[in-house]
């Protein structure tokens, strides 16, 4: 059995393993996910699953009581003072997975490994993602102007961070 990161009353986070490649690929390219993020090969995300997790890690969002998968994270930085949290993929939506995800996620960063600052990026027109990110304390940090090109468009990311000593207040 994996790695187990965090539990909480319906959810636990763990290390993803060789056998979720599939779904961590499937999530990514739902039309109802790639239109919020940009997906990465399967190559990167084996690179990722067998490392030794000093910089990245894929981690799985499962429900406690049937270890079914509802979602996944990616996030980076995990040898620097601030960890980016690059993927916030929720595959069982309108639930509260995505809010009880993140808060593990949060709790993890801060009070386990004991993070300074975590931040994401989100497109401007992912309403649902923002409000939830601000309904967790995340701050907007600013705009990178057309920082993405994707299907001959450039895209604008909104830039959001909380810091150790705003989570722990909370």
């Amino acid at each position: 059995m994996s790695e187990i990161l965090i539990e909480g009353e319906r959810l636990r986070l763990r290390r993803a393993e060789t056998k979720d490649l599939e779904y961590i690929f499937e999530l990514q390219y739902k039309p109802e996910n790639l239109k919020y993020i940009f997906p990465f090969s399967r190559d990167f995300h084996t690179a990722i699953i067998n490392s030794d997790n000093a910089e990245k890690m894929d981690i799985i969002i499962e429900e406690i009581a049937t270890g079914a998968a509802v979602g996944y994270f990616m996030i980076c930085g995990l040898d620097d003072i601030g960890v980016e949290w690059r993927h916030v993929i929720v595959d069982k939506k309108g639930v509260g997975y995505g809010r009880e995800g993140l808060k593990l996620l949060m709790k993890w960063s801060f009070e386990i490994k004991k993070f300074h600052r975590g931040w994401l990026d989100c497109k401007t027109y992912n309403e649902r993602a923002l409000h939830l990110y601000e309904s967790l304390g995340l701050k907007r940090e600013g705009i990178c102007r057309e920082c993405i090109f994707i299907n001959g468009v450039y895209e604008d990311l909104i830039v959001l961070s909380i810091l150790d000593r705003e989570f722990l207040q909370q």
